[in-house]
């Protein structure tokens, strides 16, 4: 099976989605994307298959976007795409590929749209809410 996540280990978000992936009995390709970032055409690919604009792929939340004025709605999507490349944590996350689709999977429930098998048994995110029950049904 052919899955990566783009992830970060110390975002929660990131750690539930790849234990989700997990939890389907997939063994992903893990990229720690602040250790090795995207190309710019690998990057530009995965916003567009996610159907995001550039701008809805920036992570606001402990990032420079602030400090470094990126909220200036006259900046362009290859000034964004510069931003980003040259402060990876800038890059919102976790975006995960399937052979289904790539998601940016906030909330970290999203995955499941492209997982191409089930859950194989009960998960819940590390803050206690279920969202797979012990058959491996989502939850309502």
């Amino acid at each position: 099976m052919d899955v990566t996540i783009y992830h970060n280990p110390d975002c929660g978000t990131s750690r539930n989605t790849l234990a989700l992936i997990r939890n389907a009995g997939i063994e992903p390709t893990v990229i720690e994307y602040l250790k090795t970032p995207p190309t710019r055409p690998v990057l530009m690919d995965l916003i567009s298959k996610a159907g995001l604009t550039i701008r809805e792929a920036i992570r606001e939340k402990a990032t420079p976007y602030a400090d470094l004025g990126l909220d200036d709605p006259t900046l362009t999507g290859d000034e964004l795409l510069d931003a980003m490349l040259e402060h990876p944590i800038l890059i919102n996350r976790p975006f995960v590929m399937t052979p289904w689709g790539v998601r940016l999977s906030r909330p970290s429930e999203v995955v499941l749209e492209i997982l191409p098998v089930p859950q194989k048994g009960p998960f819940a995110k590390e803050d206690g809410e279920l969202l797979i029950d012990a058959e491996g049904n989502r939850v309502a």
